[in-house]
């Protein structure tokens, strides 16, 4: 905007106003259309400009000075109603005085930004008015004041205006800026407060298409296929980094296509569009496959069996050097998060759901109710497999075949689809067939800590649980190689889950490892994946958690169905070993077998065993010092360590005080020693261990200030009755 302070000004303010009337006479402004459907056709973007105007005060103080002001805006048109503006403007207003020469010096300065609010109109599609309101605030400049100093001050300011503009293109516009302003120090440089008349002009960029560019109206590509697959919720994240339809492109114009961006977006089940695939060119009446990636949001976990959807393959792309923008329309159809199918058995790992609270809470439930039959000495693992079989079994869970789409059917046709129901909805209804029972399982394993796999032969899914026992060491899980699964050199054991609530855990156990067995000549039959690896493939299905408000039942009832199974479980690994230890007669072999038998609890047993080793060999220290392991998980912690003082002595003797089986004995005898809470002894027995090896007694380092502190003394007692059991010498 222009304004003027010195008469000979004016002249220069007649001229710009005749130039603009001038531009006015070359653009027709005389409305072909109602201005609301102009404003809708030519809807104001976001736009930038600069503008330069001269002020002239109204007067109120000293003359002889002249105002010129330079500034910047940007305005960005509200979304739903364009022909409203906000604003934001900043720019310098620079006084100068006049000279005695006739000539201009500058005197002060301000710097000024200012927020407002405008309001635009078209008459035409090359012209338009509107009005402008704002205020802001300015910083004030006076350099010549006080001598070596640049004095200044803080001030506001107020102005209304109008705005008519040519616009001779879309994306530019001239303005003739009239405007009024109020100006107002904070301070005692007041001298230049007061109201002002501008006027000038502005130049603006506007951004956006114009519509009536002949790129808006061009439609160069078509879809081969406008029917897509269907799409499966459970696959959610999935989508979001590989396709779920594929779809072809064609070119139908003789011209080239250059910088192509394609994206899918589904209204109502996506955030923003999902970029798919870039194109460098596609050649005249060229054709290509694109993979469409889709992040769907948490609605898609909302629907209910299967939804029909239109949804939109949106391709940017230049044509002739334009940017042209299309929209695609395509169809198909969205299956409920309980829908697979087993093209990849390895999307059951989406099905799998640690992080269910119902889970966890179930999980937590069965942990504490066994906690006192819970055997330290045993794999926690296995127990923990046992135990949740146990408990599902004791609360009704049962096997029944899905009579609409079973595993046997889906599997053998990749392209039929499967349910496959989430673990709580299979907890609250107590029936599954075998892909909803190893969901259960494997989802209730994992949220209590345990890593767990699942297992694929013809016809069939069941799960496997992680021992984390090194396979070489798989005695101590099962004499039989054969009735554990050996992968990445860790021991896991297969469970047939559909036998639940009808045979023992440990006829599951064998069932399973039979199943594995069958196809021992024929492996590509079978398959093996751990949870883990699948989830980092296909992840966990998303949920909207709420309580099942489930009766999970007594603890009396669930240790009393725990029991026998352990039992059984003892007697399933311990028979064989039991009977090849007899028929081999190994001083080695006893020692052995007296450890599976303490690890199951069967104290009495473990006794006659170690004692038989004794018989064969009296020197042979291990079975002595696991007598003493007895004493100890019967608490009986001064007969422990009398019966390990006399092997140390006897390692000592032998030259061996410094062995590995030393060293666990000193701590089996710092155990002891925390638990009769003589804290000093078993601190300082400890030290002696850690001066073998401290890394092999890692694991029993809180043992080194057990009685110094509340929490070390804590983990102790929980830990008290992992004693170390000596295998040989």
């Amino acid at each position: 905007m222009i304004g003027y302070r010195r008469a000979e000004g004016r002249p220069r303010a007649r001229s710009t106003i005749a130039a603009v009337l001038a531009l006015g006479t070359i653009f027709p402004v005389f409305p072909q259309e109602s201005m609301a459907e102009l404003n809708e056709r030519y809807s104001f973007p976001v736009s930038v400009g600069a503008m330069y105007r001269d002020l002239q005060a109204f007067g109120g103080f000293p003359s002889g000075f002249s105002f010129r002001e330079i500034g910047a805006e940007l305005r960005v048109p509200l979304t739903n109603l364009s022909t409203v503006q906000p604003f934001v403007r900043a720019g310098t207003l620079s006084v100068l005085q006049a000279g005695s020469a006739g000539g201009s010096q500058f005197d002060h300065s301000q710097m000024w930004g200012a927020l407002g609010l405008g309001y635009s109109t078209r008459f035409s599609r090359n012209f338009e008015i509107g009005i402008d309101a704002g205020g802001g605030i300015f910083q004030t400049a006076f350099p010549n004041l006080s001598p070596g100093t640049t004095v200044g001050e803080l001030g506001y300011l107020a102005e209304a205006g109008a705005r008519i503009g040519l616009v001779p293109s879309y994306n530019l516009s001239v303005d003739l800026r009239p405007a009024i302003r109020y100006s107002r120090s904070l301070g005692l440089l007041d001298d230049f407060d007061g109201l002002y008349f501008g006027l000038g002009f502005a130049v603006s960029w506007r951004f956006g298409q114009d519509p009536d560019a002949a790129a808006a109206a061009v439609r160069a590509l078509r879809l081969e296929t406008q029917k897509l697959a269907p799409a499966f919720a459970a696959m959610q994240s999935y989508y979001s980094t590989r396709p779920f339809a594929q779809v072809a492109l064609v070119n139908g114009e003789n011209t080239e296509l250059r910088d192509i961006e394609v994206s899918f977006f589904q209204p109502g089940y996506m955030d923003a569009p999902t970029p798919s695939a870039t194109l460098n060119s596609l050649a005249p009446r060229g054709r290509t496959e694109i993979g469409l990636l889709a992040a769907f949001n948490q609605e898609v976990f909302r629907t209910e069996g299967t939804v029909p959807l239109a949804g939109e393959v949106i391709v940017r792309y230049r044509y002739r050097g334009r940017p042209v923008e299309q929209r695609l329309p395509v169809s198909y159809e969205l299956l409920d998060r309980t829908a697979i199918t087993w093209d990849d058995d390895r999307k059951v790992g989406a099905f799998i759901t640690p992080a269910d609270s119902a889970l966890r809470n179930y999980g937590s439930f069965v942990a504490t109710s066994l906690r006192a039959e819970t055997l330290p000495q045993l794999n926690q693992a296995m127990q923990a497999a046992a135990q949740v079989y146990s408990s599902l079994g004791s609360f009704g869970l049962t096997y029944q075949a899905d009579p609409s789409s079973p595993f046997v059917r889906a599997q053998a046709g990749a392209i039929s689809v499967d349910s496959v129901s989430l673990a709580r909805a299979t907890l609250a209804r107590g029936t599954g067939d075998c892909d909803d029972l190893t969901v259960l399982f494997a989802s209730i394993l994992e949220s209590m800590g345990h890593e767990t796999g699942f297992i694929t032969v013809p016809g069939h899914i069941y799960l496997a649980v992680n021992t984390k026992i090194p396979a070489r060491d798989f005695r101590e899980i099962h004499p039989d190689r054969s009735m554990t699964i050996v992968q990445g050199d860790r021991l896991w054991i297969p469970v047939e889950i559909t036998l639940v609530g009808k045979q023992p855990f440990a006829d599951a156990w064998r069932r399973g490892a039979e199943l594995w067995k069958l196809y021992d000549t024929n492996p590509d039959k079978r398959g093996f994946y751990t949870t883990a690896a699948a989830q980092t493939v296909y992840r966990p299905v998303g949920l909207r958690e709420t309580d099942l408000g489930l009766q999970y039942g007594s603890r009396s009832d669930l240790t009393a169905a725990f029991r026998p199974e352990l039992i059984r479980l003892g007697d399933f690994a311990l028979t064989e070993l039991a009977a090849q230890t007899a028929k081999g007669n190994d001083v080695r072999e006893w020692n052995s077998l007296g450890i599976a038998y303490a690890k199951f609890g069967r104290t009495k047993e473990a006794e006659s065993a170690f004692t038989r080793a004794l018989r064969i060999d009296a020197s042979f220290t291990s079975a002595q010092v696991n007598l003493g392991n007895l004493a100890y998980l019967q608490k009986d912690y001064r007969r422990a360590l009398a019966s390990w003082q006399g092997a140390v002595r006897a390692l000592d003797t032998q030259g061996k005080g410094r062995s590995t089986s030393a060293q666990m004995i000193l701590v089996n005898m710092s155990l002891a020693y925390n638990a009769l809470s003589d804290f000093s002894q078993a601190r300082t027995i400890f030290e002696r261990a850690a001066e073998i090896d401290p890394a092999r007694v890692r694991d029993f380092a809180y043992l080194a200030s057990v009685g110094a502190g509340s929490g070390s003394t804590g983990r102790a007692a929980e830990q008290s009755s992992s004693v170390l059991f000596l295998r040989e010498e």
